[in-house]
């Protein structure tokens, strides 16, 4: 007898994987806010590289990353220490891509100086690309791009660790840094008791020679596989910012012991460990009892990646929503030609446009501050602002988006689901929302001249939008006021909103003009979708955000 034929598994009705594209071209705001902040030609570079990073390839690679997570490895067959941490190839070859293309180190010379012209832009535009792709190995990227400017207060040092750094090989063996063809640095401040306070740090570095030994803990130390670590520790003189290699000088295995890896949220491809020092080597960076200030050159670096990072993931989440929006019917329509969801992504793809905008605006004053004190005040105010909204957004935001597929976008299958899960650290490392909001008023006390000049600039690069005006004079009202840390999270929000429509208006004019009446002129509802935008700016922001 024949048995009936069922065809129960047909699949139509499903959008096709968002793979094989080039991440930077169908990025028509990141095209213009690059072109805008002076990286122009690098745009056959940039394109290359979203090719690489857009193909089925990286996608497959970021999902095994994640998928299979770090191991430590406490000790070999034979009994011995040696504390390593095993990866999957996936998350080895992603850090291969990332370092052959220069994300850890091109905004550095050879010497370890300021590259200059816009590569902080170029290579922020490649951050960002790869974000989109997979967050989690960008970890050490960032640190061993950041901790240049923090081992130049070290002059002597930093001239023997640049040949290794300033390469583009990614050398992932366990050996000393200074036998490998590339290497990677993290950072170790953290500590139990004191979480952002690091000034309770309780780790103690004795003089052994020219050199230290150092003995303590650390509750949070990401990317445990690098080579040497920016650790704080006290010192006779106080706090202090040392180099500690994974190896001592005579080869043998340094004396830093993995206690675990933190079963994290999200970041999972990514090591974070809880670690001890034992007596382990490490070598003084800048001056002694000076190790804030050393190590937040670094720390400037960290947050303006976290903010790029977190602008990356939320304009992924709008590409896969608007892509499948387009590819799904619903009630004889697509998605994408309902009014109610053509609501939602333009809406999305106007806070993504600005987001953008303001983080490449924010990356030309990185490029510009060494020779222009303007820019550099702009840096230093806006640095904390800008992560605060940026990394801040991308939870509700990615949520959206998720929403947007669906079932789809819940499940463990597609990326939306890990990207919301990556999503929160970014607002939660280098510096919570409250303590960028305490730096902008650092900031605001120790140079209130500049950091005004920096507001009135604002003021005059948005004149004329709905409600510049008025949240320019909110902002500084607010920050005279002497209880201006009780209304800090408000002003320092509308300070970055501001600044958005300053950087957007340098790109995009009439959606400038947009960003500032839905957000500066009124409040924002908290839903995306929840504003009135005419039919013809809902199709240019869809069509700037996707062809």
């Amino acid at each position: 007898m024949t048995q009936p034929s069922f065809a129960t598994h047909e699949v139509f009705n499903q959008s096709p994987p968002f793979e094989d594209v080039d991440l930077f071209a169908v990025d028509r705001p990141l095209v213009e806010a690059v072109k805008a902040n002076g990286g122009a030609k690098a745009e056959r570079e940039l394109s290359e590289f979203g090719k690489h990073w857009g193909s089925a390839a990286m996608a497959d690679r970021g999902r095994a990353a994640n998928e299979n997570t770090p191991k430590l490895r406490s000790f070999d067959a034979k009994g011995n220490r040696r504390d390593q941490v095993e990866f999957h190839p996936a998350y080895h070859e992603l850090m291969a891509h990332s370092a052959h293309a220069g994300v850890h180190n091109s905004t550095w010379t050879a010497e370890g100086k300021p590259a200059g012209d816009a590569a902080e832009v170029i290579r922020a535009a490649k951050f960002y690309i790869a974000a989109q792709v997979e967050t989690g190995h960008l970890c050490p990227i960032t640190m061993t791009r950041a901790s240049v400017a923090a081992l130049a207060m070290q002059p002597d040092l930093l001239a023997r660790v640049m040949p290794v750094l300033s390469t583009r090989s990614y050398d992932p063996t366990f050996a000393p840094w200074w036998d490998k063809r590339g290497m990677t640095l993290g950072m170790g401040m953290t500590e139990k008791q004191g979480g952002t306070d690091v000034r309770a740090n309780m780790t103690r570095a004795v003089r052994d020679g020219v050199a230290y030994r150092i003995t303590g803990h650390k509750w949070f130390m990401s990317a445990p596989m690098c080579d040497a670590f920016l650790v704080l520790a006290q010192a006779d003189e106080g706090l202090t910012c040392f180099f500690m290699p994974r190896f001592a000088p005579d080869g043998s295995v340094n004396a830093i012991q993995f206690q675990r890896l933190k079963d994290k949220l999200g970041n999972r491809s990514n090591a974070s460990s809880e670690v001890e020092f034992v007596g382990a080597y490490a070598q003084a960076v800048g001056e002694a009892g000076k190790g804030i200030r050393t190590i937040i050159q670094m720390v400037q670096l960290t947050r303006q990646d976290c903010a790029i990072a977190s602008t990356g993931l939320m304009r992924s989440g709008l590409a896969h929503a608007l892509h499948h929006a387009r590819h799904r019917s619903v009630f004889q329509k697509h998605l994408a030609d309902q009014p109610l969801m053509q609501a939602v992504l333009s809406d999305m793809a106007l806070h993504v446009e600005a987001s953008v905008a303001l983080v490449m605006r924010l990356c030309r004053a990185f490029d510009r501050t060494p020779h222009d004190a303007a820019e550099a005040a702009y840096m230093r105010l806006l640095t904390p602002a800008i992560k605060y909204w940026t990394c801040k957004s991308a939870p509700a935001f990615l949520y959206e988006a998720m929403e947007c597929l669906g079932g789809n976008g819940y499940v463990e299958d597609g990326i939306l689901a890990r990207h919301y899960r990556e999503s929160p650290v970014n607002a939660i490392w280098e510096g919570s929302g409250n303590v960028m909001c305490l730096d902008v008023l650092r900031a605001l006390s120790r140079e209130p001249e500049a950091a005004m000049a920096v507001l009135q600039s604002l003021a005059a690069e948005t004149k004329g939008l709905p409600g510049a005006g008025e949240a320019a004079a909110f902002i500084g009202k607010t920050f005279r006021r002497a209880d201006g840390e009780r209304v800090a999270r408000l002003a320092v929000e509308k300070l970055a909103l501001l600044a958005a429509a300053a950087a957007l208006n340098g790109v995009s004019p009439r959606h400038a003009e947009l960003f500032a009446a839905t957000r500066l002129a009124a409040n924002h509802a908290s839903m995306y979708g929840a504003v009135e935008l005419e039919s013809g700016d809902v199709r240019a922001l869809l069509e700037r955000a996707l062809p």
